[in-house]
């Protein structure tokens, strides 16, 4: 296994890189956009495809990187399902599954430090977040913090992990890098109570300056979605409704590009075929699946996602690759669900 904790100076961050083996498929967590760079550079040099790119809650002391990321590799941009961000390609929830090639993290939802707040837990190892961090805990005075829940979260969810957990938080001022379940049981002083009333109190006795980015870093945070507006610009888009009148058409084949997961939980537009997103550019390039079949018969393809975001990457790649009657549905199943359209169960 690749497993690379990186670290950006100015906001004592930890973003982690993971891939099961040399020139597979990688995932990133918690990425500063200061260090896209660099993140680039070692992908580059470790021959990895990076497939998504993490963030453990909207972060108020630093820029993401997610955006970013995107935009240079159309990655797949993963945050938790309570996040007010306004798009991002994937949205989890309490025991979901982030998976890459070889590696799976296991979604907990672990609110407190701020309402959209998860850590991610794969195998011998937890990344928490601001949740719980390396002798000390997550502050809840902003961005809907709140105290008891994060008692709840510490207490009722991550400590009751194996003790052996390694702890790799996404903060650390002090210079540490790494703990255990064990160790902050015992030394951290914030877990040293003996009701969630006195670690409230403890929490709301903290009296912190807010961080020195906040202004800037947490509305910039919530606006990482990529720009569609681009995609509709150049005429790739349809709305719900014309999406929904091509359904069944026999010059059209809807293209779902999620997850399995998220295909089970969210139903499939009727007739539509499966390619998940991150194989799509072996299927739009000549010689492919897709591209064959557009060219051979004439089909329009009609890309779509959860909430639009890979689909219209995946729209663009098809353009690129000569597909030029392929589009996709403009803010996909989520608009699709909300505006009653068919779906089909998996």
């Amino acid at each position: 296994m690749i497993f690379r904790q990186l670290f950006d100076n100015v906001s004592c961050t930890y973003t982690y890189l993971l891939a099961s083996r040399r020139g597979g498929e990688a995932l990133i967590l918690d990425p500063v956009i200061d260090r896209v760079e660099r993140y680039l550079t070692l992908i580059d040099e470790l021959e990895l495809k990076l497939v998504k790119a993490v963030d453990s809650h909207v972060h108020a002391d630093h820029i993401t990187g997610l955006g970013a990321l995107r935009d240079r590799t159309r990655c797949i941009t993963v945050m938790g399902a309570e996040s007010a961000v306004d798009v991002v390609s994937m949205r989890v929830r309490d025991g979901d599954r982030i998976d890459i090639e070889g590696l799976e993290l296991r979604v907990l939802y672990t609110p407190g430090h701020t309402d959209d707040s998860y850590s991610f837990l794969m195998d011998d190892r937890v990344f928490t977040g601001d949740t719980l961090l390396i002798r000390g805990t997550g502050r809840t005075d902003f961005q809907n913090g709140d105290a008891a829940a994060q008692y709840e979260s510490l207490f009722g969810r991550l400590l009751t992990l194996p003790e052996e957990t390694l702890v790799y938080p996404a903060h650390d001022y002090k210079g540490d890098t790494v703990s255990t379940i064990a160790e902050e049981k015992r030394f951290n002083p914030r877990l040293q109570v003996s009701s969630v009333d006195e670690y409230v109190d403890i929490m709301n006795g903290l009296d912190l300056p807010n961080p020195k980015m906040m202004d800037v870093a947490v509305p910039t945070n919530l606006r990482v979605g990529l720009a569609q507006e681009e995609i509709d610009a150049k005429g790739w888009s349809l709305s719900c409704a014309e999406g929904s009148a091509l359904v069944g058409a026999e010059d059209c084949t809807f293209v779902d590009l999620r997850d399995q997961a998220e295909r089970r939980e969210n139903g499939v537009i009727p007739g539509s075929v499966h390619v998940p997103y991150p194989e799509l550019d072996e299927h739009v390039h000549p010689g492919g699946t897709l591209h064959e079949l557009a060219r051979a018969t004439g089909r329009r393809l009609v890309f779509y996602c959860a909430f639009g975001e890979r689909s219209a990457m995946a729209v663009e790649a098809a353009q690129q690759a000569g597909l030029k009657r392929a589009c996709h549905v403009r803010g996909g199943i989520d608009v699709w669900r909300k505006n009653e359209r068919p779906l089909d169960q998996v």
